[in-house]
């Protein structure tokens, strides 16, 4: 049987501040340094991706991802302390709904095809 797992969305008011794809592109900007890099790696244009940095730092209190233009040795983007707690704490909060939830989960998956 596939694994079954839920998947959380994070709304603030009408925005949805963290999801799954935000979360990773948070952390790939954090691995690679890069907003066009993360994009790369996770098959999305770089216009895409820029639009969910510029919606993730104007939803929460601070920005999540700072950026710095090129120049010389190019440009680039760093994680925030902020952006790093926001994406570590819907890790946890996915990990917990995902243990709490997985004796529905199965039940669930079996009245599937």
């Amino acid at each position: 049987m596939a694994r079954t797992a839920p998947t959380l969305r994070v709304l603030l008011g009408a925005a949805t501040a963290l999801g799954p794809g935000k979360a990773r592109l948070l952390e790939l900007i954090g691995e690679t340094g890069s907003i066009s890099q993360a994009a790369k790696a996770l098959g999305m244009s770089y216009r895409r991706a820029w639009l969910l940095v510029d919606a993730m730092n104007k939803d929460f209190r601070a920005p999540l991802v700072e950026t710095a233009r090129g120049g010389e040795r190019g440009g680039g983007a760093q994680v925030t302390a902020l952006g790093r707690e926001a994406a570590e704490r819907y890790r946890a909060m996915e990990a917990r709904a995902t243990e709490l939830l997985a004796e529905e989960l199965a039940a669930f998956g079996k009245l599937l095809k």
